[in-house]
């Protein structure tokens, strides 16, 4: 689809506000609609941006200037601007689109984005691929009901029974890469629900291991192949729609996101994200380890998302940090653990919102008590990982509920990123740190392992030249709260030796094991050793 063909689409009203024939032959691969002022982080080479213009105002002279600059760094391919904010398009934004060569289209104030978009997604995933009905060997009058069914909004399940109802075909499931049931005609036996066949795909595939959507009959027969490609083939626009508004949500989570860094408002952003009633709010955060992503080399992150926002381009910034999805370690796009959240969040059925921040880090607010969401990360974390290739590694941190207010959710989200980085487990909770040994398992281990040096370097280097080993006692004795005699009955000693092993160690470290204060410390610098404290002799 190029851009000149939005002058043709029926019913719509599109019009040339400025722009070139060759302008007017650019492709167009994806759709996204926004109205902050400097939109670049949200867009990608090739999209069509369709904007209300709700961020011009009159008395801003450079406005227009600088919202048509952050399109041409972004590449995008036109500009569709309505009219119903200020009943026509302001000369002074196509003044700016004819200084970037950018496509200024016009769509009336009684014509909506959705109408827009979604006419976009048909011609770009149905067309509604002509060709395809002469190799997917679908009836044409069975293609025209489908199509009727995705033009007036059908439910993924309610166009899936048509289809398998009116072309014979075997049960089917709709799912998402990760597993995620979308809709089925029936419950797929174990067998088929079990086994490894990735199914066929449907619409836009980013290349994760979890988003994108897959065709899955529950009996693969070589006769019905032609029929369920062409199946998947007609369900490309529902994917394409799914994938549109998950990329909404997730620009919108963007967004809350990087106000929580700053010090705006929340309301906004909150209402934006399905968020504006929930009483509490449970943060998470979430990081994939690993190696690099497979295919290309570590170039899978740059390319965003697939058509998260409407066609074969991509979200790509929408989802991670300034200038795409970024890499998490080792090429990782960092926006696979917020599609990993998604998938995880979406059946406990609450508001949430999970998306990326400017810094690159997954994260996600959800509306529901803190332990119940712990919970369902931990159940579903195994289905996940099993997606992960390599030496990759899912991990997630879960904070305290607390109210939707700018401080409480700053503190909550920097709670969720320290157990994230200090769990034992792959999945970690701010209700554990409730000991000393929780709280220091998210200090980085250079400091901790520095600290450990710093304190009990002495005892080290006594124990590697006596036999007897004053680190080990220094641990039975704190672990039996001070208790001489307990100390001296665990190591076999008499109390006397204790009394002097104490003696020595107080002499080394200068600290006084008297004093709580003292014990403390040296506890928590036992807590931070790199290895295991030899064992007393």
């Amino acid at each position: 689809m190029i851009v000149g063909d939005l002058l043709h689409l029926d019913d719509l009203d599109i019009r040339l506000a400025w722009g070139t024939p060759d302008l007017l032959d650019r492709p167009i691969t994806g759709v996204s609609s926004t109205d902050l002022q400097d939109p670049a982080r949200y867009l990608q080479p090739g999209e069509l941006v369709l904007t209300g213009l709700v961020w011009w105002q009159p008395a801003d002279a450079s406005g227009a200037l600088r919202f048509a600059t952050a399109l041409r760094s972004a590449g995008v391919a036109a500009l569709l601007a309505g009219e119903g904010t200020h009943g026509s398009i302001p000369d002074s934004l196509a003044d700016a689109c004819r200084t970037h060569g950018i496509p200024l289209l016009a769509v009336p104030a009684g014509v909506s984005f959705r109408a827009v978009t979604d006419r976009v997604y048909l011609r770009l995933w149905g067309d509604l691929r002509a060709g395809a009905q002469d190799t997917a060997a679908i009836p044409e009058t069975v293609r025209r009901e489908l199509l009727d069914l995705l033009r007036a909004d059908a439910e993924a399940g309610e166009v899936l029974a048509h289809a398998v109802g009116r072309l014979g075909v075997p049960d089917c499931s709709i799912t998402t890469t990760g597993g995620r049931a979308v809709a089925a005609t029936a419950t797929p036996a174990p067998a088929a629900a079990g086994r490894g066949d990735t199914g066929l795909p449907v619409g836009p595939q980013d290349g994760s291991p979890f988003d994108g959507w897959r065709l899955r009959p529950h009996l693969r027969t070589a006769a019905a192949e032609p029929m369920l490609q062409g199946l998947a083939d007609l369900l490309a626009p529902l994917a394409a729609r799914a994938h549109a508004a998950a990329g909404a949500r997730r620009r919108a989570a963007g967004r809350l996101l990087d106000a929580l860094a700053g010090e705006g408002g929340l309301a906004g952003p909150l209402a934006a994200c399905g968020l504006g009633g929930a009483e509490a709010l449970v943060a998470v955060t979430a990081r994939i380890d690993g190696g690099r992503a497979d295919g290309t080399a570590g170039g899978e992150g740059t390319g965003g998302e697939g058509t998260a926002d409407g066609g074969a381009g991509g979200e790509g910034a929408a989802d991670g940090g300034a200038g795409g999805e970024g890499a998490a370690d080792g090429g990782v796009p960092a926006a696979w653990a917020a599609y990993a959240l998604a998938e995880a969040l979406h059946p406990l059925g609450v508001p949430y919102a999970t998306g990326t921040d400017r810094a690159g880090r997954s994260a996600a607010l959800v509306a529901a008590p803190a332990e119940q969401v712990a919970e369902r990360l931990r159940r579903a974390r195994p289905a996940l990982q099993a997606r992960l290739t390599g030496r990759r590694t899912l991990r997630v941190g879960v904070g305290p509920a607390v109210p939707p207010e700018p401080a409480a959710l700053r503190a909550a989200l920097v709670q969720a990123r320290y157990v994230l980085e200090g769990s034992a487990g792959p999945v970690g909770s701010a209700a554990e740190l409730d000991s000393l040994d929780g709280l220091l398992r998210g200090i980085p281990p250079e400091v901790t392992a520095a600290f450990h040096a710093r304190l009990l370097a002495p005892l080290a280097a006594h124990d590697r030249e006596n036999s007897v080993s004053l680190l080990g006692t220094l641990a039975v004795f704190l672990d039996h709260d001070g208790s001489w005699a307990r100390t001296a009955e665990s190591l076999h000693i008499h109390v006397n030796t204790v009394h002097y092993r104490i003696r020595r160690i107080e002499e080394l470290t200068g600290r006084n094991l008297a004093r709580l204060r003292d014990r403390l410390d040296l506890r928590a610098a036992l807590l931070c050793a790199p290895q295991p404290a030899p064992a007393a002799r």
